[in-house]
């Protein structure tokens, strides 16, 4: 039967990510609107972004925080195209995030040292093959797989290489080692629920080192360029951002810190992300229909929770086929106003993906659960019965 319940939030999308509790457009008021971002006040609040985000995640005052052009990509583009070419690097690879990556240091960047260790959609790459003598690039949370690094203990603290992290849907979700990460990535869009295009950059001091020593054999465009004269350029560091940004994000990136902030900082999120991922686990467990995509418990995603068919009718479907009753069973679910965006990215096996971040409320996820139930009995007839 159908659901009575319905979740007070129906947005589950893997990014733009929900918008945090009692989020309204009035919390924008104070924006620095029609005023340059280099004033006073403009630097001030770009300042503020950052001194924020390093109090919530603990970041040493050794590592510099930038407010950087183009979401995630953009932050992660400027780590590699900025500090690259000096050794081998080791790509880690086992989503489609992971594998853009590859495809940008060995077809963009054309490196001939670099060494790919992959795994399927559902497995983690094997650490144990990173050589730390190289550089290595890694997503920690695979957004589009639902397999995340389970912590930092395979790092090696006396490594020689950098490692270079694209941390978006990790960043105030899970505890990040920074000792162990030279360069940092985020964007806001993603566990804090804010607007898109902007990403953050983490440096450690032996990513600064780096650039500070390596010229890159490429031309570096505008965007890129960390560096002046052969030294950091400092002023990135304090909120004296590359190109204009957007001061109606930034006042809503703030909104976000400041609740994260008033919750309890980094242990209260992460708090939240796993009782979220929780909610989805009691769900699953007693569902005959559906599995996690991540095969070992331990690197299951507790953001981007990737799920797979198990019904076996539905299993043997071709590919195409399982797609088309996920993409069916989101759209009705999207026609009832219950859930937003809950089919697998398309680079992904077929099945659903449910964003469980610290802007989601657990209830909302418990409330969801009889609705994917109804929606898998609506659309299951798709699918014949095995013989």
């Amino acid at each position: 039967m159908q659901p009575h319940n319905r979740p007070r939030n129906p947005c589950f999308s893997s990014g733009p990510c929900a918008k945090r509790p009692g989020w309204d457009v009035a919390v924008l008021r104070d924006a620095l609107l029609g005023r340059s971002h280099r004033s006073t006040p403009g630097r001030a609040k770009l300042k503020e972004v950052i001194d924020r985000t390093r109090a919530i995640l603990a970041i040493p005052e050794s590592h510099r925080i930038a407010i950087v052009p183009a979401s995630d990509t953009g932050a992660v583009e400027i780590a590699l195209w900025s500090l690259l070419g000096a050794r081998g690097v080791d790509l880690l690879a086992w989503e489609s995030f992971g594998l853009g990556w590859v495809n940008d240091v060995a077809r963009q960047l054309k490196l001939a040292d670099a060494r790919v260790i992959e795994a399927p959609y559902g497995v983690l790459a094997d650490l144990a093959k990173v050589d730390f003598s190289r550089d290595v690039v890694f997503t920690w949370n695979g957004t589009t797989s639902g397999v995340r690094v389970p912590n930092g203990d395979w790092i090696k603290p006396d490594r020689a290489g950098l490692t270079i992290c694209d941390a978006t849907s990790a960043a105030f979700a899970m505890a990040l080692p920074w000792d162990r990460l030279d360069v940092t990535t985020w964007s806001w869009q993603k566990v804090m629920g804010g607007e898109a295009a902007h990403g953050m950059l983490v440096l450690g001091p032996r990513a600064v080192e780096r650039l500070e020593s390596h010229v890159p054999a490429w031309p570096l465009p505008k965007i890129f360029r960390l560096t002046n004269g052969g030294k950091l350029n400092e002023g990135i560091f304090r909120g004296e951002t590359i190109n204009t940004p957007s001061m109606l994000c930034v006042e809503d990136a703030l909104d976000g810190l400041r609740w994260g902030q008033s919750l309890g900082g980094l242990p209260a999120l992460i708090a939240r992300c796993d009782g979220n991922f929780a909610a989805i686990a009691e769900w699953v467990g007693r569902t005959p229909w559906i599995d996690f995509l991540a095969r070992d418990p331990a690197t299951r995603s507790t953001t981007s929770i990737c799920l797979k068919f198990t019904d076996p009718a539905i299993m043997a479907l071709p590919a195409e086929g399982q797609r088309a009753v996920a993409k069916a069973m989101a759209a009705r679910l999207e026609d009832m106003n219950v859930a937003y965006d809950i089919d697998a990215h398309r680079d992904s096996p077929p099945g659903l993906r449910i964003w469980a971040g610290a802007t989601v409320e657990r209830a909302d996820l418990e409330a969801l659960a009889p609705w994917l139930d109804w929606a898998f009995a609506q659309v299951r007839s798709l699918a014949p019965e095995p013989a």
